[in-house]
């Protein structure tokens, strides 16, 4: 079983450390608030109480044989530069790292952080186009101009299958799963929408009214297709 280590446990780490316990994965979370290790420790394998500000504390600590670890310090630079180093030189396959601003992203890259995430920053764009547009429901940028959206199926093709919709002809998306809600019966035979995921769809999958779209490419091509 993947283990992982996850260091500052604050609104970010939190959510990575419990979103991979709920998976059934093994996660020691690291930090230095008494309250947040006992309450992480209701939820992860392991939870340690350390100064995660201070990479001299994971000296004692056998990390190396951790999958992957996410620091999740980003508002100090210098503490996560420090801890992304030890990491590596401990032989942690992959260093996941906060950071806050582009400079921060260069730095953590060129010392070996193999990913850097924006939490903030992904957020605002994920709620800023969700304003922009009411049939976005969720929005997530791969990279600039390409991204991931999930969105209401346009009136234009409801009652189409999608190899009657053409869609990744027509307009250079694709679709990658759908979003349904179907009527069904509950035990009092009462009839009430329930969600259900379709990945992958077939092409035979007939599109309707109550469906969403998720839809990965450029984001000039998705507006396209919105716009039906």
């Amino acid at each position: 079983m993947k283990q992982y280590v996850v260091i500052g446990a604050g609104r970010f780490g939190s959510a990575v450390a419990e979103t991979l316990a709920r998976k059934g994965k093994q996660v020691l979370v690291l930090d230095q608030d008494e309250q947040t290790v006992q309450r992480m420790s209701e939820i992860v394998t392991e939870a340690m109480q350390i100064d995660v500000t201070d990479p001299s504390s994971l000296a004692g600590l056998d990390l190396g044989e951790m999958d992957a670890a996410v620091i999740g310090i980003g508002g100090n630079l210098e503490a996560s530069i420090l801890t992304t180093l030890q990491l590596k030189e401990m032989g942690v396959k992959t260093v996941v790292a906060k950071a806050k601003t582009k400079a921060d992203k260069k730095i953590l890259s060129r010392i070996g952080a193999d990913r850097i995430v924006f939490p903030e920053r992904d957020m605002g764009i994920r709620v800023a186009n969700s304003l922009i547009s009411p049939t976005i429901f969720d929005y997530i940028q791969v990279s600039p101009g390409f991204g991931i959206v999930e969105t209401k199926v346009p009136e234009a093709i409801q009652g189409q299958t999608l190899v009657e919709a053409n869609i990744r002809s027509r307009f250079g998306i694709d679709i990658v799963a759908i979003h349904r809600q179907a009527p069904q019966l509950d035990k009092n035979g009462q009839s009430e929408l329930k969600a259900t995921l379709l990945i992958a769809p077939e092409a035979a999958e007939v599109l309707g009214e109550n469906d969403n779209l998720v839809i990965i490419g450029e984001e000039e091509k998705i507006e396209k297709f919105k716009s039906l």
